[in-house]
């Protein structure tokens, strides 16, 4: 699996570069700024980007920006962004087309490899890995004046922020501690209320849910 990494610090690169190469990936580039990153991206056509928000030259969101035009020119390409805090507006772009795989990790909250190795994997087979922390604000913040997410009840919303991380019913029930029979019944009222279609991959009825949560903003 090939990877391209962007991240301008070296020593958190490296042990990135390091990290990756021992489970078995391919580093394509690991690169330190933006214009480095859209090369590398439109060159090397890689199977994920593993991307920090801030790079140079302006150290703002120049890596996340970077990542959104590859997207615009390669639809689908699995992009994993790491990031000190949340971006909500580029968040909510990054997840909107509901294409490929998506991931959003909060930097400070990765708490192992296996975690954060896991994370790559399944962005770059089509799926997501979001911060809890980044969900609960993109949630938070379509709460308040989105009318058919205000359909949902405590537990429903509980359930979609665990279904927006990517995990499975089998998953969830084991988090909530009730049976995948009853979280079942959960996300079908869920996509019920959201007007959205039932779909049996876990995959793309998260970023159905993503892309709806989305819409209207």
């Amino acid at each position: 699996m090939r990877v391209v990494l962007a991240e301008d610090l070296f020593l958190l690169r490296d042990g990135l570069v390091r990290l990756l190469e021992a489970h078995d990936f391919e580093i394509a580039a690991a690169v330190e700024s933006g214009p480095e990153l859209t090369r590398a991206l439109a060159e090397l056509e890689p199977d994920v980007a593993v991307v920090d928000v801030r790079l140079p030259p302006t150290h703002t969101d120049e890596g996340l920006q970077c990542a959104l035009q590859a997207r615009r020119s390669r639809p689908g390409l699995p992009v994993l962004v790491l990031s000190q805090h949340v971006e909500q507006l580029y968040a909510r772009e990054l997840l909107a087309d509901g294409s490929g795989g998506v991931g959003y990790l909060l930097k400070d909250r990765v708490f192992d490899a296996e975690q954060f190795v896991d994370a790559v994997r399944r962005v770059a087979a089509g799926g997501t890995a979001m911060d809890p922390q980044v969900i609960q604000q993109l949630l938070s913040r379509r709460a308040v004046d989105d009318r058919p997410l205000a359909r949902l009840t405590p537990r429903e919303l509980e359930v979609l922020e665990l279904m927006a991380q990517g995990r499975s019913n089998a998953a969830i029930a084991g988090q909530l501690v009730v049976t995948e029979r009853a979280i079942a019944k959960h996300t079908s009222n869920i996509f019920t209320k959201l007007d959205l279609e039932v779909s049996d991959d876990d995959n793309r009825r998260v970023l159905a849910v993503l892309a709806y949560l989305d819409q209207g903003r």
